[in-house]
């Protein structure tokens, strides 16, 4: 029996003593770190790399994988040896991903983030009206009544409204700049501004919408990369740089939930 054998035995043996204590079943645990290393591998994984990341020995990790493929969770290619996700964990993701509402997932945060900071804010999804806000959550420290549950914002005049102009097609755009009363409509921004927006992920205005009043806003993605809603706020215009931060932290952690983080790293 080779040193590495009896290291994995060894190791198997430890499993099963952690499992008593816990009360868990340490063996779903490890097949789930090996299934999460190679969800978040950037291809095929040899059975080496595997194991390294995963801590585990080699021959431990050969026994995970042969069972994982045979549930159909891993696959092994003929040629190279290396391994992949199988069919059954695709099918698992699919069915995690119909399940998530990315509106929920955003309005979660930003309920959250209402009771942190001095800024109101919530969600807003786009209708042939433009922004419309489905959720708002009034700060303890900072409040407008202004803006409320069905509101229509307007589309060049809040950061909401170019948020969306940035990551939305050019033509649904347009269907609501027709509908739009005209102060709502203002002038169109140049593509320069817009393509900053895209880079930024996220636009702030100040006295735009309302004087004195700062407006920010973020996207939140969804798993096919495309704009679910977008996260907004409404501040002072004193709001410390790291509260803003915050807002736009809301966004990114918001898409990663709804399986849209690759967004992020889309040129």
């Amino acid at each position: 029996m080779s040193g590495v054998e009896m290291e994995d035995d060894k190791g198997a043996d430890d499993e099963k003593g952690v499992e008593r204590r816990s009360g868990t079943i340490q063996s779903v645990s490890i097949a789930a770190r090996f299934l999460t290393i190679l969800a978040d591998a950037e291809g095929p994984m040899a059975l080496g790399e595997l194991a390294r990341r995963a801590g585990t020995g080699t021959s431990t990790a050969h026994r995970y994988m042969q069972s994982l493929i045979k549930e159909g969770l891993a696959v092994q290619e003929t040629a190279s040896g290396r391994y992949d996700l199988g069919p059954t964990a695709l099918d698992i993701g699919i069915g995690a991903l119909r399940r998530i509402d990315a509106v929920e997932v955003a309005a979660r945060h930003m309920k959250a983030l209402a009771m942190r900071i001095a800024a109101s804010g919530g969600v807003a999804i786009w209708t042939d009206r433009g922004p419309t806000v489905v959720r708002w959550y009034r700060s303890a420290y900072f409040s407008i009544s202004a803006i409320g549950l069905g509101d229509v914002l307007p589309l060049d005049n809040t950061a909401c409204g170019l948020v969306f102009q940035a990551f939305l097609p050019p033509e649904r755009i347009e269907v609501a700049r027709r509908l739009q009363p005209a102060p709502f409509r203002g002038k169109p921004p140049a593509a320069r501004d817009l393509a900053r927006i895209r880079e930024s992920f996220g636009h702030e205005l100040s006295g735009h919408l309302l004087s004195g009043i700062a407006g920010q806003a973020a996207p939140v993605f969804d798993a096919q990369h495309e704009v679910a809603c977008v996260v907004t706020t409404t501040t002072g215009t004193a709001l410390p740089e790291a509260d803003r931060a915050l807002i736009f932290a809301a966004a990114r952690e918001a898409s990663a939930e709804a399986g849209g983080a690759g967004a992020y790293g889309r040129p």
